[in-house]
């Protein structure tokens, strides 16, 4: 399988860490920069791109890491068709995929040692989706949103007093 990694500088070396164990554990991954440690980098660019290139190659996967993952999950999920997730322990690695089909994941490499990100991204990356028809229908309603900016029919659930 193929990963689309991207980072700004607070993921450097995070980065480099991940493409050497994902090489080894058999998947392709692919760097989407930074090349280069620069303080005044932007991490929008970087999501972009990993966005981007997931979403143009169905059955891949991207990793976009910070200092926290927020911003990075926030601008990956820019992207027109990027269901981007933050992972911060195993359970959510796990649920971002089984659930929520997640294409991306969001790491903060400022959050957690060297090896507990690498595992999160791994058990992320291991895990299938469920498939299952609630979540199926679920992600579906998110792409109907995304692509013509109307609410399911009904709109939102309403009580009166």
């Amino acid at each position: 399988m193929r990963v689309f990694l991207g980072t700004d500088h607070a993921g450097l070396e995070l980065k480099s860490h991940l493409m050497e164990v994902l090489a080894d554990e058999g998947f392709e991954p692919v760097d989407c920069g930074a090349f280069d440690y620069d303080p005044q980098d932007d991490y929008p660019p970087f999501c972009f791109e990993v966005g981007e290139r997931v979403v143009t190659e169905p059955g891949s996967l991207g990793i976009v890491i910070g200092g926290s993952g927020n911003g990075e999950q926030i601008a990956a999920n820019k992207v027109p068709g990027v269901r981007a997730a933050l992972i911060w322990n195993e359970s959510t690695a796990q649920l971002a995929r089984q659930h929520n089909d997640a294409n991306v994941a969001a790491v903060g490499n400022r959050q957690h040692s060297m090896e507990e990100a690498t595992a999160l991204v791994l058990t992320y990356l291991r895990e299938p989706f469920s498939g299952e028809e609630r979540h199926a229908r679920r992600i579906a309603l998110l792409a109907d949103y995304e692509r013509d900016r109307h609410r399911p029919a009904g709109g939102l659930p309403t009580r009166t007093p």
